[in-house]
């Protein structure tokens, strides 16, 4: 992605924010600089994981698969000390997909806050690791739903779905009725090492440089 491109999505999020009343921590408008000039909380955000993410998934289409992101809190993978628990807004306009993947070790709900409709679709696996064509029972709001295998189920504002490890998952905004907030609320992410997608894609975007950040990138700035 070109980093001209990181900016227009990181705007258009920050605009969602704006328009529905939601506020960040106070390191979420922190510009390169700022970091720059306090290493020791640049490196407790990098390392929790925590702030912006903006990924076409490797695709160079954006618009269609990609996703804005915000880590609000995480903790540490296999750290006693740390937090057991992460909580995420997830950016998503019209048609645009992110697309199927499974998480191996994480739970999580994911919660439309605000805006249009979310489409979010399912398939369970074999032992093997290959699709199942079975029914999937999923937690709408705490009550089951089953479902066809990639049967679409639609979330409106202020409905959830709990999603257990190992179950593929794949969501985009429904056309028609506007970009969606979306809050995910999960055991400790890892997004480096838990994400395991259905095709061969990538989590992360290359950045090519046009342009100065607007915001900087959680992954970005070093390990």
């Amino acid at each position: 992605m070109k980093r001209s491109e990181i900016n227009t999505a990181l705007k258009f999020a920050v605009g969602m924010l704006d328009s529905w009343k939601w506020s960040l921590p106070v390191w979420g408008d922190w510009t390169s600089e700022t970091l720059a000039a306090r290493p020791d909380d640049a490196a407790y955000l990098r390392a929790h994981q925590l702030g912006w993410d903006v990924t076409d998934f490797g695709t160079g289409r954006f618009a269609e698969c990609g996703l804005v992101l915000f880590c609000l809190r995480n903790g540490i993978v296999g750290q006693a000390d740390e937090r057991t628990y992460a909580e995420k807004l997830l950016f998503v306009t019209e048609g645009q997909l992110t697309p199927a993947h499974l998480h191996k070790a994480k739970m999580e709900d994911i919660i439309n806050r605000s805006g249009g409709t979310l489409v979010i679709e399912f398939s369970a696996v074999h032992e093997d690791g290959t699709l199942s064509n079975d029914d999937v029972v999923v937690q709408v709001d705490g009550l089951p739903q089953r479902l066809a295998q990639w049967e679409s189920l639609e979330l409106s504002p202020g409905q959830s779905v709990t999603i257990h490890p190992g179950l593929y998952h794949r969501f985009y905004g429904k056309v028609g009725d506007g970009p969606v907030l979306v809050g995910e609320v999960s055991q400790v992410n890892d997004d480096r090492n838990d994400n395991f997608f259905l095709e061969p894609i990538g989590r992360f975007a290359e950045v090519e440089e046009d342009e100065p950040p607007f915001r900087p990138l959680w992954n970005e700035g070093g390990s």
